[in-house]
């Protein structure tokens, strides 16, 4: 099987495109998305067994992928890895900012360290990669960025320091869609709401036991798929987004409008999009279909 993608199969031939957080979720369904498409997939992180995984996986589909191990978080070792990766396959055409990562705990629960640990993984880390990739490649030949953000836009109970850190990167795909596109660089990002995806096994506890009725909350009444995001984002770093730029696409079924006021009404001909053929289950919505 292959990766069954709306998109024509030699999309970004000859493109070099770095997908952070690419070892696992949204991650790697994009990475194998864009290698069908024709691109050399570079996987980061700072897992090398998910990295290697994803690379060997993407080759065994026919696809073209290399990796490199990676703390975002860090200024120099941002600004090696990209002069690295320009030195081992030239110009970088694309990056998905993806990486990212958060825990659930009320605000006056969440100390300094726990706080700014996230705002420096999605935030600072994203502003790095996004910065050396312009710097040292794309301010020279143009190119197009895609950030990662989250449904943050009513406040996010329970997570508010990655409400806080996808805010401030909203904000600075704004400004970096400006201050970059003389150089011929896009700028846009995506905004998932529930996604099953393999991140929906690392919570425990009550917020574990919510996951399996997010369904409800959604006007589609259902949670999205890892490929529906994925879309969005090979739309984004195409050509026909070619003039759209300092975007921010909401993928979220609708779940981000409305209010507790207006009553949700039973679903009926909602159906998902899912054309990633290694998709799996998260165990926590497992016998909840």
């Amino acid at each position: 099987m292959a990766y069954d993608s709306i998109f024509k199969p030699d999309l970004f031939a000859g493109h070099t495109i770095i997908v952070t957080g690419g070892g696992s979720g949204i991650g790697r369904c994009t990475a194998h998305e864009l290698a069908a498409l024709g691109a050399h997939v570079l996987l980061v992180g700072r897992n090398a067994d998910k990295l290697r995984n994803v690379a060997t996986e993407i080759a065994e589909d026919g696809g073209k992928a290399d990796w490199k191990t990676c703390d975002i978080r860090e200024e120099e070792a941002v600004k090696h890895l990209v002069s690295e990766l320009i030195r081992l396959f030239g110009p970088i055409h694309g990056l998905v900012n993806n990486a990212g990562g958060q825990f659930p705990s009320p605000l006056a629960s969440i100390n300094q360290k726990g706080f700014e640990t996230v705002m420096r993984t999605n935030l600072v880390g994203g502003f790095l990669m996004a910065r050396e990739v312009f710097n040292q490649s794309m301010s020279k030949h143009g190119g197009a960025i895609v950030n990662m953000l989250a449904d943050m836009w009513g406040g996010m109970p329970g997570m508010g320091h990655s409400g806080a850190s996808r805010s401030g990167m909203d904000n600075l795909t704004k400004t970096a869609a400006f201050e970059w596109g003389y150089a011929g660089v896009r700028v846009n990002a995506v905004a998932p709401g529930w996604i099953a995806s393999s991140g929906m096994d690392t919570y425990e506890g009550a917020f574990k036991a919510v996951i399996p009725t997010l369904r409800e909350h959604v006007p589609l009444k259902r949670i999205g798929t890892e490929s529906e995001v994925s879309a969005a984002i090979v739309f984004l770093l195409s050509p026909a987004a070619a003039f759209v730029s300092g975007s921010t696409l909401r993928i979220d079924g609708a779940a981000s409008l409305g209010g507790r006021a207006w009553p949700i009404h039973k679903a009926q001909n909602s159906e998902s999009y899912n054309g990633f053929h290694r998709a799996y289950l998260p165990d926590v919505l497992k016998d909840k279909e």
